[in-house]
């Protein structure tokens, strides 16, 4: 079977594909266009996909060929999962590998932006050190302070530990389910999502997104945050509104916010939530490690050597498929 990766994935991933008996067809260029993206799809069985392509209804049509798509990444909201199913597609994605990662990155992002971090850092490579000021640009401290987690799953459950263990903040959350885990060993606590909202100190995105969440986070959200709240997101960039969470920052509507993914993606080089002191953007780094894009790639080819072998994948994000 042809397997389609359109970006190189770490060797362990490819080593595997191989060994296992797959044909892996791999581009010379880096950045492929649409139109020869599709191409190489619609001449493969198999696609493991890097990136950001979407796969609605009309690649499902234009590539009827395609027999199993293996993501590289946790999230899947990039396919029509309804579409797959009704063409008995398994997606494979890849769970909990990069979930110590990316609560990582929500964490280093909570503490830059409490303490002004990335903008003193700027400050010094542009030669502008300055002389003391005892009322300058001050950050806040997190001791004690109350963590809103919104999706406590793996991802937000790792972030909730960190932050309970680190500064011993009190934690509440809201999600589809209760977490009886989290309850139990971190003291957290459920709260309606208008309680997050309004009692978090910081407010930090982990759920998986769906369409109905888009602009989830608006002007009226941040209008019921705490002036001196930070909102992380580390998650998909279509839960905030950016342009209401620039407004809510320079009205001083919330004190902070720390992004790792931003609406539009890549964030437009003119955007002017990109000059605020309070404001640290990453570009979508939450799985950026060697040990978290190793196991990525091995589940992700875990994932199609199951399928080519006739058995169910073993990290499936649509297990209704096989129903």
């Amino acid at each position: 079977m042809k397997v389609f990766i359109n970006k190189r994935i770490p060797e362990i991933g490819m080593r595997m594909l191989e060994e296992a008996g797959l044909e892996v067809i791999i581009p010379k260029e880096d950045d492929l266009k649409q139109e020869e993206w599709l191409k190489y799809c619609q001449n493969a069985d198999m696609i493991l996909n890097v990136g950001q392509n979407k796969y609605e209804k009309d690649f499902f049509e234009q590539c009827p060929n395609i027999k199993a798509i293996a993501l590289y990444s946790v999230g899947f909201d990039l396919i029509n999962i309804d579409e797959a199913n009704k063409r008995k597609i398994p997606v494979g994605n890849t769970p909990d590998v990069l979930s110590k990662a990316t609560s990582d990155v929500a964490f280093l992002l909570m503490q830059t932006v409490a303490r002004r971090a990335s903008y003193y850092f700027e400050k010094v490579k542009s030669g502008n050190w300055g002389s003391f000021d005892p009322l300058q640009e001050l950050g806040q401290e997190l001791y004690g302070k109350t963590l809103g987690i919104f999706g406590l799953g793996r991802i937000g459950f790792e972030m909730a530990e960190k932050c309970k263990k680190a500064f011993d903040m009190n934690i509440i959350y809201h999600n589809r389910n209760r977490n009886e885990e989290a309850e139990n060993t971190l003291g957290a606590k459920y709260a309606s999502f208008d309680d997050l909202v309004k009692r978090s100190d910081v407010l930090s995105i982990h759920a998986n997104f769906t369409d109905e969440e888009t602009d989830l986070f608006n002007a009226s959200v941040f209008r019921k945050m705490k002036p001196d709240s930070i909102f992380i997101n580390t998650a998909r960039g279509g839960f905030h509104n950016q342009k209401d969470l620039y407004n809510a920052l320079i009205e001083k509507e919330i004190w902070g916010a720390g992004l790792d993914v931003t609406n539009p993606e890549p964030i437009e080089d003119h955007d002017p939530i990109l000059e605020l002191s309070n404001v640290c953007i990453l570009p979508h780094i939450g799985s950026a490690t060697v040990e978290a894009r190793n196991g990525m790639a091995k589940l992700a080819a875990e994932n199609l050597i199951a399928f080519s072998k006739g058995e169910k994948m073993p990290h499936c994000a649509n297990p209704e498929v096989y129903d």
